[in-house]
Formats: structure tokens, sequence, C-alpha cells
């Protein structure tokens, strides 16, 4: 059993026989650098990080992104590290939280946000989100920037260097990277 220290981040290590090893080398990075608190919103293209990075931080699961992006921000103001672990079209459910909220406001956090309707994803109802989302964070100022399939902690670093300097951040997660396949 996980035993979560009083800084919200678990004492134990992801087991190295189980899971997706990018997706554990993503969650070790994220618990290294950030403090949290971690949301988690429904998605199935990070579902292997989500299940990884559970097993060495307390996750906060949240029905929906806006409602995610307000306890963030609440985490923000209390000193915390938020990372939010959503998929784009949740990202556009958050829209106006992040324009009225955190970006007036200079609440940063760590958005991780599962790209649908993009590369491998070309389900009709995810496609509008997919072409949409990276230019709405550049528009928002918000640096956006895709995980890579190897080394991934430079990346993470960075973003959390974003935080750091009083901005938000992104990174985005492609269809593919942890595995996932789109089904007829």
């Amino acid at each position: 059993m996980t035993t979560i220290a009083s800084a919200g981040t678990s004492t134990a290590e992801p087991a190295e026989d189980s899971g997706h090893p990018l997706a554990r080398e993503v969650a070790a990075a994220l618990a290294e650098h950030f403090s949290g608190p971690f949301y988690v919103t429904p998605d199935g293209l990070q579902a292997p990080l989500i299940d990884s990075l559970g097993s060495v931080v307390r996750l906060e699961n949240v029905v929906r992104e806006d409602i995610a992006v307000g306890l963030a921000a609440g985490a923000r103001l209390a000193g915390g590290e938020p990372v939010l672990l959503m998929q784009n079209s949740g990202f556009g459910q958050s829209v106006n939280a992040l324009a009225s909220l955190v970006l007036p406001y200079e609440l940063p956090m760590l958005l991780v946000i599962g790209m649908r309707g993009t590369d491998a994803d070309d389900t009709a109802e995810n496609l509008v989100m997919g072409r949409i989302t990276e230019d709405l964070l550049r528009m928002f100022g918000i640096t956006a920037r895709a995980l890579p399939a190897r080394d991934p902690g430079p990346i993470v670093s960075m973003a959390a260097a974003d935080l750091r300097a009083g901005r938000s951040s992104a990174l985005l997660i492609s269809p593919g990277l942890f595995g996932w396949k789109a089904t007829a």
C-alpha cells in the first residue's frame, strides 16, 4: 500500500513490472518537480499515466475540468503547485475558469492535456478541439510543450520552471504516447 506523505506525495516507488514504462517515467518526473495537489479528470489517453502517478502521489478525482481549475486556483492561493490532468475537450470546458480566474489573478498551474482529435484519433467529436487546443493555449499565454516519447524529464522540468516563474504551463499528450489506440 502507498503511504501518503504530508506534502501530498507518496513515499512509494511505482512498480517496475507494471504499467507503461514512459508513464512511470513521466509520473516520477511530475512527483519530483511538483508538490501538488494533483487533480485528475477522466482521460483514456492518460490512463497509464494516471495509474502510475497514483502510485507515487495522492490523486484527487474531479468530475469536471472547470471545477478542477477552481480547486487548483484555491490550492495555488494556499501555496501549492497544482497539476491538472484532463483531455482537451475538458480543457474547452475550463476556458472560462482559466480566463476569468487563473489568468487575471496570476494563479499558475500545470495542465497535462490529452490531445484527442489529433494524430491517430480521428473521431469526429474530437476533431475541433484537436485543431484549436494549442491556439487557445497560445492566446492565453500558456506555454505548451508536447511530451516526448523519450526522456520526458527535461520537458517536465521546464514546465516546473514556468510555474516557479509565475506562469502556467501545459504538457500535451499525443494519442499514442502511452499506447492508446482508437477502437472501431
